[in-house]
């Protein structure tokens, strides 16, 4: 009796035990910052890298921490990986002799998971040049562009929209005459959102982001009396269902941006390019537009698109690039980042690294359409961008002679802010209107 009593106690505490155990776990946060709170510093002076992980508010340690110092985007010359303390590692990174960007990536192992935290420094980057050269063809191969394309009509084809329409502003998917690498016409898409009160307003042309999308327009800005046109690149429209440009990304499209790079007249970015003047075309006859005030603004690819359009097309007025892409593409043929979509960081088989497709990056790098730019724009990125590297971005930002301003969220990869986009968009607001009251 007093056996089974004692099993009976024994089966009870267990199950209590069982009842109230605990299992812990958590989102792993890893922390990378810089001695200096700017992240600015001179060519030779030392950086030291702090790195420190959290879990539910409190210091992780124990863990195994492992660390790359280099170049961005180049292979780190510094791998080490120690044990994690509850006050951080100290990495002393080192110096760089020369204008650019020095990265420390952090990366810590847990519950089955890879959790991640990158800083970078910054030496001089006011003070880096492009390896992009000039050809010496560029405003003649430009200017002979833009005339086949003067030589077609607009024929611009609208079609209201009234779902994505509100009571301001009326919506349009808008299809425009382009023309084709061939030669041949081509038609070019887009989303117009204009003003339904009557008179007189300022024109704005977004221009997209990498990939394959729909669109619905920017409704907000046009709600502030701004007549807006926002872009596909692709030649497709723009109102199609998910489930085609998710098919297209993975098919046909898939890897677009090297499309034709062996070819100057071929490649791919050429009818982009030609479109999103096309785009202009098209705002620029609206007979709601005030006559004066063209902006262009966008993000990454689309960063590099209102850059490139800015330096093509003397009628805008003002830019809002954001991280912009296709930037210093030669960087890598230097031993340092080049910009997005770096078909030229790899070497040996399977490389873009061969004269024709170099020679051809010349006429599309944003670097050279920077050098054209005359109207006053806003510049928008981070330092931790691994996407758009900020040196391919400084190397197109400071051969910009226009009245220019940049705005700077540090720790900020290849995303954009809520509070960037607000002084953006102010910005825009501001210009566009305040050109439009003189």
């Amino acid at each position: 009796m007093n056996c089974r009593r004692c099993v009976g106690l024994i089966f009870l505490l267990l199950l209590a035990s069982s009842t109230h155990a605990q299992e812990r776990t958590g989102q792993v946060f890893v922390r990378v910052t810089t001695d200096r709170p700017d992240w600015n510093y001179s060519p030779g002076d030392p950086v030291i890298f702090q790195i420190t992980a959290v879990m539910d508010g409190h210091p992780l340690s124990g863990a195994d921490v492992e660390y790359r110092v280099g170049p961005e985007m180049i292979q780190a010359p510094m791998v080490k990986t120690v044990t994690l303390p509850p006050e951080g590692v100290r990495v002393e990174a080192g110096t760089m002799k020369e204008p650019g960007f020095l990265r420390c990536i952090a990366t810590v192992k847990r519950n089955n998971r890879t959790y991640r935290g990158l800083a970078t420094a910054a030496f001089t980057p006011l003070s880096i040049q492009p390896a992009a050269e000039d050809p010496a063809d560029f405003d003649q191969f430009w200017s002979e562009a833009k005339r086949a394309l003067a030589g077609l009509p607009v024929d611009a084809r609208l079609t209201l929209l009234p779902d994505y329409s509100t009571a301001t502003v009326n919506t349009y998917h808008v299809s425009l005459q382009n023309i084709g690498n061939d030669g041949n016409p081509s038609r070019f898409y887009g989303i117009l959102c204009e003003p339904k009160a009557e008179g007189k307003y300022p024109a704005l042309l977004n221009v997209p982001g990498a990939g394959v999308r729909p669109y619905r327009g920017l409704v907000s800005l046009a709600e502030q009396g701004i007549i807006t046109l926002q872009v596909g690149i692709h030649g497709l429209p723009v109102i199609l269902d998910q489930s085609v440009y998710e098919a297209l990304g993975r098919g046909a499209l898939n890897g677009y941006w090297t499309f034709g790079l062996d070819s100057r007249d071929r490649y791919y970015y050429k009818r982009v390019y030609l479109g999103c003047l096309r785009g202009n075309d098209f705002l620029v006859s609206h007979p709601k537009w005030d006559g004066r005030n063209l902006g262009v603004t966008g993000g990454s690819q689309g960063g590099a698109l209102s850059i490139v359009v800015a330096g093509l097309d003397s009628r805008v007025t003002g830019v809002a690039a954001y991280y912009p892409a296709l930037s210093d593409l030669t960087g890598y043929l230097k031993n340092r980042a080049g910009g997005w979509p770096h078909m030229f960081r790899v070497e040996g088989e399977g490389s873009h690294r061969s004269a024709d497709k170099i020679r051809t990056a010349g006429y599309y790098d944003v670097v050279n359409f920077a050098r054209r730019v005359k109207a006053p724009g806003l510049y928008v990125w981070g330092f931790n961008d691994e996407t758009c590297p900020p040196t391919s971005m400084y190397a197109a930002y400071n051969v910009i002679t226009a009245q220019k301003s940049l705005l700077l969220a540090l720790e900020t990869g290849h995303n954009t802010l809520a509070e960037e986009t607000d002084v953006s968009d102010q910005w825009l607001v501001k210009m566009l209107n305040a050109k439009g009251k003189q």
